[in-house]
């Protein structure tokens, strides 16, 4: 005889002490007796907690971890509300853009500088103010796509400016902008931008930013990763060597850019923010569009970035976490990992994600545990936050390069309760 389905509001008062709100579990409650599951509503009420967003503990070794929201930066919490729009001297409305622009202006050593809600809409806002009806100068090998199929010549199509290739896919020299310009005389720009996310080898050459910035025409340079200074001055150390090569906002504009536009939750090791930074009549026509309200960051954005901000010029790497975590050395993480108990201590790469540097490693060292244990260590134990790893030819491991070291008695009990 088939099993009598209870009520909806019964068994969504079932699990009233889940934490869930009553509304949701009486959603839930109807699709698990219309799915004929009700008697599993305590795994469904379990997935339900575990689809919303909430604290993870990143034990991947990827640094900047897009599907755990890049840069580890703390939310700010405040029951107050803030002088975002208020001149406190003279009691009069005041911009959103005025201080934070300020201060990356400082950083960046440039004229002027504004903040966006990401990179893609610091580009897009940068070519609709500045290019909108005309052409913009690119090369065929910098015509890239990012995730989310954000698409350059797309983004470009968008802000109402045209695409101007030149050059090809493995070399570009600066004569192939300059007879590009020469042969479209509505040309407004050239666009230059980093290919973050892979690389070109063997029989390549590329136009440098110095030589571009001869040409008679803005130079905006995409550098993506959000580097403010290749020579690091926040940090005592000085430049890791893994960051060779990695274009950043100040050198860019030393040697001749316009603009340049990076990401706030990447390099720069922040909250999701996208900067403009360079010649000040440029990012003035920028703050004038009328994209620049649509895109415009939230209080929570501004209040974060200003404070990641006031870190690097008190030069205090180790207040920013993002680099704090990437400078640790093997030494520095074995007594961490010692004190686990519990499965074999390897040495690992970590890599810095989120786009950038696709060809580094840095070297780590870590945790294997044979077998999958990834699903189980997601679940969490006991309240313990959910634990995010790598897995690799059937076997499970944390790298203790991106987990914090607060959260090592977290770790430690999840693990001792794996069966």
């Amino acid at each position: 005889m088939e099993k009598k389905p209870p009520s909806v509001n019964d068994l969504a008062l079932s699990m009233q002490d889940s934490g869930i709100p009553h509304d949701l579990l009486v959603r839930e409650a109807r699709l698990a007796i219309s799915e004929g599951d009700w008697e599993n509503m305590g795994e469904r009420v379990e997935r339900l907690q575990r689809s919303f967003v909430q604290p993870v503990i990143n034990a991947t070794g990827v640094l900047l971890h897009t599907n755990l929201g890049r840069a580890s930066w703390g939310i700010p919490h405040s029951n107050f509300s803030s002088n975002i729009e208020l001149d406190l001297e003279n009691g009069n409305r005041g911009s959103r853009q005025t201080n934070i622009g300020n201060l990356f202006a400082q950083l960046c050593g440039s004229e002027s500088a504004m903040v966006v809600n990401n990179c893609s809409s610091a580009v897009l806002l940068v070519l609709s103010a500045l290019a909108s009806n005309k052409g913009v100068v690119i090369s065929r090998s910098e015509l890239v796509e990012i995730g989310g199929s954000f698409r350059v010549p797309e983004i470009l199509e968008l802000s109402g400016a045209h695409l101007i290739e030149v050059g090809t896919t493995n070399k570009t020299r600066a004569v192939d902008y300059q007879k590009a310009i020469d042969a479209h005389r509505n040309a407004g720009m050239t666009l230059k931008v980093h290919q973050s996310n892979y690389k070109i080898v063997g029989f390549t050459e590329e136009t440098t930013v110095d030589e571009l910035a001869l040409l008679d025409i803005p130079l905006v340079v995409d550098i993506g990763s959000g580097l403010l200074d290749s020579n690091c001055p926040w940090l005592n150390s000085g430049a890791p060597k893994w960051l060779a090569g990695e274009p950043a906002a100040k050198q860019t504009l030393l040697n001749g850019a316009d603009l340049v536009t990076f990401s706030g939750d990447k390099l720069l090791g922040g909250p999701q923010a996208g900067i403009i930074a360079g010649k000040a009549d440029l990012v003035e026509k920028c703050l004038r569009h009328p994209f620049a309200r649509v895109l415009r960051p939230g209080s929570h954005t501004l209040v974060s970035l200003q404070e990641l901000a006031l870190r690097y010029l008190h030069r205090d790497g180790d207040r920013i976490p993002f680099w704090k975590m990437a400078c640790l050395n093997e030494d520095e993480l074995l007594p961490r990992i010692k004190k686990m108990n519990t499965g074999q201590i390897v040495s690992m790469d970590s890599i810095p994600g989120g786009g950038t540097l696709p060809t580094v490693v840095i070297p780590s060292v870590g945790l294997k545990l044979p077998g999958d244990r990834s699903k189980e260590l997601r679940r969490g134990f006991n309240g313990g936050l959910p634990i995010i790893t790598r897995v690799q030819d059937g076997d499970t491991y944390l790298d203790f390069r991106t987990i914090n070291p607060s959260h090592d008695e977290m770790v430690a009990a999840s693990l001792q309760n794996l069966d």
